[in-house]
């Protein structure tokens, strides 16, 4: 028999796959997803680059991380944000017929009679800005705020409208903010994914595209954490698999992929290397950041928290001011709650007691640790709501054309107004803002230039913003 040549034997180490290791090797899952009782020592034994390692922006930021409050579902602006006194004169009335011209319904007829504001507005602040009765601790942030009540979108239903918020395109594919800020700056976090995800009420009609890293490597995409049990699958070790086994099997499965991106070149390799590192900390710094009990009883009393183990939005708010003070670069809270084609009334004001005290209980509490100077916060949903009545007579179907969010800290102007809508909330009047001009705006607060901004990908270069935007500068400080 003819020995094998050196070549041949090098081939057949490469074949060596990753399933056959974790098969026949007894490495699961849950013995490679896990913490760092080893961590810097851990870190040293992989040559692989770290494709999360902090990079400069392309100028001085005003900001350096962000945390996205998404009301995915679509709050009512006419109900929280932005009052029609005449809306609520012509309450059962047609809209005006030129109104209607070229008007694109998700649902409704679009010539169904107006519906006027279901709860009272009042001014609050040094700035007068005018909130909702629904919302009285956002209300009370009013000088803290930037408010901005024309922003418009291209989709009409949830999804894409999502979807297109969260990655600029209508489209499956395409990567995050999240994912495009990580790669754009990297993370400050050694044991923990420098993009979490928390989720609470339904979750989000447009699912991980939300929050994927699209055609960018996959260490970008966003990290969900659970809010029940270990925060992310498998932490735990199984039984009889100790740390030593477990960092041992851990050091064998990097040998065979640094062979293969030594070989290949292929950075999705030193992504899979540097999760499994991750992967492989959380196990210690994870339990350490869920565990709110040991948050001081006022901070509890703040959010609204009674119970730290009950899974909630109070609960993910104060998590992601946690996740930040330890380096994570974005955190962003899903809450699909809002969509209110019936029953508007009781909907909505449950689901601002659901948020409201917590929301504002996070942007209370950045500040009073000096993090909100440099910390973007994002409230805001996908669209708007109509002011034509669906439902009977207490129900809003999608609307694009117009709808508000506010924002606070990272370089943004306070007690501020940006942008108007008609007398009926209808059609944005003055300054409008598309969502690639906000994506502009947060991408340019956090020192990136969104044109700048690229990844080539199937022979062209993709931005957050496509081939649009512009920075809206009256928004800044």
């Amino acid at each position: 028999m003819i020995p094998p040549s050196d070549d041949l034997r090098t081939a057949r180490a490469r074949l060596l796959s990753r399933r056959w290791f974790l098969q026949d090797c007894g490495v699961g899952l849950a013995g490679i997803a896990l913490s760092s009782l080893l961590g810097r020592e851990a870190r040293a034994r992989t040559t692989a680059p770290n494709p999360l390692a902090v990079k400069a922006p392309h100028f001085t930021p005003k900001a350096k991380r962000v945390i996205y409050m998404f009301m995915a579902g679509a709050p009512s602006h006419l109900e929280l944000f932005d009052y029609k006194p005449e809306l609520a004169k012509r309450d059962g009335q047609l809209p005006p017929a030129e109104l209607l011209k070229d008007y694109r319904a998700a649902f409704i007829n679009p010539n169904s009679a107006l519906l006027g504001p279901k709860y009272k507005f009042s001014p609050h602040g040094k700035s007068g800005i005018e909130f909702s009765e629904l919302i009285p601790h956002i209300a009370g942030l009013a000088d803290d705020l930037c408010v901005i009540r024309s922003l418009q979108t291209d989709a009409v239903n949830h999804a894409p409208a999502q979807i297109m918020m969260n990655t600029g395109s209508q489209q499956f594919g395409r990567p995050s903010f999240g994912a495009w800020t990580l790669y754009g700056l990297g993370s400050e976090s050694e044991d923990l994914p420098g993009y979490v995800v928390l989720t609470s009420a339904k979750g989000t009609s447009g699912g991980a595209s939300n929050y994927g890293c699209g055609f960018l490597p996959t260490v970008y995409g966003g990290i969900p954490f659970r809010s029940t049990g270990d925060p992310v699958l498998y932490l735990s070790n199984p039984a009889g698999f100790d740390a030593r086994l477990q960092r041992r099997s851990l050091d064998a499965l990097n040998e065979l992929n640094e062979m293969a991106r030594a070989d290949l070149g292929d950075p999705e390799i030193a992504a899979r290397i540097q999760s499994y590192e991750m992967a492989y900390r959380l196990q210690t710094s994870a339990p350490e950041l869920m565990d709110l009990s040991q948050e001081p009883a006022h901070v509890l009393e703040m959010y609204g928290i009674k119970d730290v183990k009950q899974a909630n939005y109070a609960r993910n708010c104060l998590l992601a001011r946690r996740l930040i003070e330890r380096g994570v670069r974005f955190v962003q809270l899903f809450h699909e709650a809002w969509d209110q084609h019936g029953d508007l009334t009781k909907a909505i004001k449950k689901n601002c007691e659901d948020t409201d005290r917590a929301s504002a209980a996070l942007v209370q509490d950045l500040k009073q640790r000096g993090l909100l100077d440099d910390t973007l916060v994002i409230w805001g949903g996908e669209f708007g709501r109509t002011p034509m009545v669906q439902g009977g007579n207490d129900g809003r179907d999608h609307h694009n054309r117009c709808f508000t969010m506010w924002l606070a800290g990272g370089g943004l102007k306070r007690g501020h107004v940006h942008g108007a809508t008609d007398e009926l909330g209808f059609n944005v009047v003055r300054d409008p803002v598309h969502v690639h001009d906000l994506n502009a705006t947060l991408l340019h607060l956090l020192g990136l230039e969104h044109t700048k901004l690229t990844f080539r990908f199937q022979g062209r270069d993709y931005r957050l913003t496509d081939v649009h935007g512009h920075v809206v500068q009256e928004v800044i400080a």
